[in-house]
């Protein structure tokens, strides 16, 4: 029976250098092989001139780069991007770029769905399939980098990337972890540990295993300022409920200067949107520090909510200037492809019952 080959996408630098050692190799040959996959995007080991021909060949017998495929590449009129990337028999998932004056932001999925079920996301309704590999979640900013280049007239193309597409990365923790420290390797794609970011609903253990392993940014999908509202729009809150996922995201920047938390705030019509709303919301995260991202509800086949009125966001947004917070409304990009935030759906075969899932992922 033949031995099944490595994908090197799946190893972090240390692991790549573990690996050519048990070849009997340096492990500065990590180094080597590194530079032509992140850097000069070259996956055929014989093209690698600076490895020894036995070399190669060695690698060609025990090891592969095997990425994703990409079965749908779209381009939004405000030029975002997504692609539709497929990962196994009747399983894709969504990568979405959205440039901006500033920055351009890669968004990468973390899961084949999601098994958190929030109520306003087209990805919770597609139910869950299971956690993507690191070759996966890396995949994803390879191929997108090779589709866009690396620099236009002068400046880098992506320059941030978010876990913020579909699945939640915490509950993949070794694997997104994995996959954000290649992001920000000078060997890998180079992204400042600033620039990378982690979006979670609040798995409030994994949020302080996180602080030990991790620099990443951190955002947090809050969506409602007390227990009563997010019990019902975020199912997790029943088990982590906000004061002990406030704790935990204090105890993340703690001791972290000019670092802090992104709060994730989707405004739903006549249900999260009050002033009084935006009032709690205030009070809820004073003394830490913070910046609310508002973010107009982007609709899916489905949905029973409505998006806030322009207005409405504008109180909103006003409230929470009043009383110190840094607080932006979120531009809606990509929308008329599908790949607005909220909108992400891919392809998935959900397995099992979601609640069922979640509780032994969250073990």
């Amino acid at each position: 029976m033949a031995t099944a080959k490595t994908n090197l996408l799946d190893l972090s630098r240390r692991d790549l250098e573990a690996f050519f050692v048990a070849l009997g190799e340096k492990p500065f040959r990590a180094t080597q092989l590194m530079k032509w996959l992140y850097h000069e995007r070259i996956t055929d080991f014989a093209a690698m001139t600076n490895l020894s021909k036995v070399l190669r060949e060695r690698l060609t017998e025990r090891a592969e780069i095997r990425l994703p495929e990409v079965v749908l590449d779209r381009a939004s009129q405000d030029g975002s991007h997504k692609w539709l990337i497929r990962l196994d028999s009747g399983n894709c998932i969504e990568t979405v770029f959205i440039p901006e004056p500033d920055r351009g932001t890669l968004c990468v999925s973390s899961q084949i769905g999601c098994p958190l079920d929030c109520s306003f996301c087209a990805t919770a309704q597609q139910g869950f399939n299971r956690n993507l590999t690191v070759a996966e979640i890396v995949g994803q900013v390879w191929l997108a980098s090779r589709s866009l280049g690396d620099v236009r007239n002068g400046n880098r193309i992506i320059t941030n990337i978010v876990l913020m597409g579909m699945g939640e990365p915490l509950l993949n923790f070794d694997n997104a972890v994995k996959a954000t420290d290649l992001m920000q390797d000078d060997l890998g794609f180079g992204i400042s540990k600033r620039r990378v970011t982690l979006s979670t609903a609040g798995v409030v253990p994994a949020l302080y295993r996180l602080r030990e392993v991790s620099e990443v940014s951190l955002a947090v999908s809050l969506h409602a300022p007390d227990d009563a509202l997010r019990d019902e729009l975020v199912p997790l809150n029943r088990k982590y409920p906000i004061a002990e996922l406030l704790a935990a995201c204090k105890h993340y920047i703690a001791d972290k200067p000019h670092r802090r938390i992104t709060w994730e705030y989707v405004l739903l019509d006549g249900v999260n949107d009050s002033e009084q709303h935006a009032r709690a919301l205030a009070a809820l995260l004073e003394n830490i520090p913070s910046k609310v991202n508002l973010i107009p509800f982007n609709p899916f086949p489905g949905t029973r909510y409505r998006r806030s009125e322009p207005a409405t966001i504008a109180r909103f947004q006003a409230v929470l200037t009043a009383r110190g917070l840094t607080a932006i409304t979120r531009k809606t990009r990509g929308d008329d492809i599908a790949a607005a935030c909220g909108q992400l759906a891919g392809q998935v075969q959900a397995r099992g019952r979601r609640l069922e899932r979640l509780a032994q992922l969250a073990s």
